[in-house]
């Protein structure tokens, strides 16, 4: 069910979610967060809301969408809240402000009377985010804040932004996107024979802060020499490879879909790493309110890696 609010109030709007919830067709009950999401009007913001959705069927939710309309306008606020089929496991709010209620100081403002009471609320910035998201109005607010370089006009720009600019509760769905690959390369090393990794080299798209984030990581755990080199072929992150005395390990992923892990003593073995979805990115963030200390390390880990610039050949993938 889909209500709308055209010229409104935040007051007027709070008043329907609360007749809403009286005639049974909203619940705040059992509601494990407040998800706020910050974004232009018009800039994939149906996508964005599904991809919410998706996400509040492991984490039910209230969805707040700050949807910014034009700035040159007279103030104004439209509103629509989603029920039922149409939010997911959630309520969704979107809030489309005009002229004076565009700005970034607003949105602070009209979100913080429709939090829920005594639970957390996460920030997520689907497109452009702040350079300083703990700094912004509604980043304040927030236990934890959620920003995605890639989806920026200039990733490579918004990823130095996200280095400078990082404090405890800041996180990045490109380090979401690395989860299966993390996991894959420490289950291998976990593997015998327990060799010290002696040297890395994780190579990938030139823009793609990934590939940096993987190199950061992969310095900061194993406190050897890591090297950023570009792909010859292939999308993203495309193939990492850990030197050892008795074999190297080797992750790659040539078609950005199906990847090959190969270590001494084991036939090559195909793998699915067909690149995350932005729900499911989102759902396994929602997964922790406490700070990601790993993200951290591996931010700071990138200013230990050194930059090839011969492009690495890729290997074609076992049993092709």
């Amino acid at each position: 069910m889909i209500t709308d609010l055209p010229s409104t109030s935040v007051s007027a709007v709070n008043k329907k979610i609360v007749e809403l919830r009286d005639s049974g067709g909203v619940m705040a009950l059992g509601r494990v967060l407040t998800l706020v999401m910050i974004t232009d009007d018009g800039n994939n913001i149906e996508s964005s809301i599904e991809a919410a959705n998706a996400a509040s069927r492991e984490h039910p939710c209230r969805v707040i969408v700050l949807a910014r309309g034009v700035r040159k306008a007279a103030p104004r606020l439209d509103a629509q809240i989603r029920v039922g089929g149409d939010a997911g496991a959630s309520e969704v709010v979107v809030l489309r402000g005009y002229g004076p209620l565009a700005v970034e100081d607003a949105g602070a403002g009209m979100v913080m009377p429709l939090l829920l009471p005594d639970a957390p609320v996460v920030a997520w910035w689907p497109g452009e985010a702040p350079a300083n998201p703990s700094q912004d109005p509604v980043g304040k607010l927030a236990q934890r804040r959620i920003t995605d370089a890639l989806a920026s006009k200039n990733p490579l720009k918004a990823f130095e932004q996200r280095r400078a600019n990082h404090v405890a509760g800041d996180t990045d769905l490109t380090w979401t996107r690395l989860t299966p690959w993390r996991a894959l390369l420490a289950a291998a090393l976990d593997h015998p024979p327990h060799e010290p990794v002696t040297a890395a080299t994780v190579a990938g798209e030139a823009v793609s802060p990934s590939t940096d984030l993987m190199a950061g990581w992969l310095a900061a755990r194993l406190g050897t020499k890591v090297k950023r080199s570009p792909a010859a072929t292939g999308p993203g992150l495309v193939s990492v490879r850990l030197e050892r005395s008795g074999g190297p390990v080797e992750l790659v992923r040539p078609d950005g879909k199906v990847g090959s892990l190969r270590q001494p003593g084991q036939p090559d073995r195909l793998v699915a790493l067909a690149r995350r979805e932005v729900r499911d990115c989102l759902a396994e963030e929602l997964r922790r309110l406490d700070p990601d200390e790993t993200y951290g390390e591996a931010l700071a880990g990138v200013a230990t890696i050194s930059k090839g610039r011969t492009a690495v050949k890729i290997p074609t993938l076992a049993g092709t």
